[in-house]
């Protein structure tokens, strides 16, 4: 077992970190929210990998092979169908921001402030 795709998926979700603090415009957040979100997929892959591993379908595998695990497989889809959702809604809250408010710029957004 290789440490690499581990280190991706950290490498991953640090960039898309920093991006969210750095960012000035929400698009950008929700696009940096994203690839931080991404850093998910290469960790549930590197979870579900096995070396030398067959893909799940039993009906023509010996009994004694190595198969992947399909509830990593059922994770990893899982989590990009939600990412793509929650990308969505968010973009569209941006849109309805930028409608009512006229800007995406967090510090411009006076009025929401508590």
């Amino acid at each position: 077992m290789t440490v690499l795709p581990y280190l991706v998926a950290g490498w991953i979700f640090l960039i898309g970190v920093y991006g969210l603090v750095t960012s000035r415009d929400l698009i950008h957040a929700v696009g940096c929210l994203a690839v931080t979100q991404s850093s998910t997929y290469v960790l549930l892959l590197a979870v579900g990998y096995r070396d030398g591993g067959t893909a799940p379908v039993f009906a023509d595998a010996p009994t004694d092979s190595r198969v992947v695990d399909p509830v990593v497989q059922a994770l990893a889809l899982t989590d990009i169908v939600v990412g793509a959702t929650v990308t969505a809604l968010l973009l569209a809250l941006v849109v309805q921001l930028r409608k009512r408010h006229g800007t995406v710029d967090p510090d411009a957004l006076s009025e929401l402030k508590g």
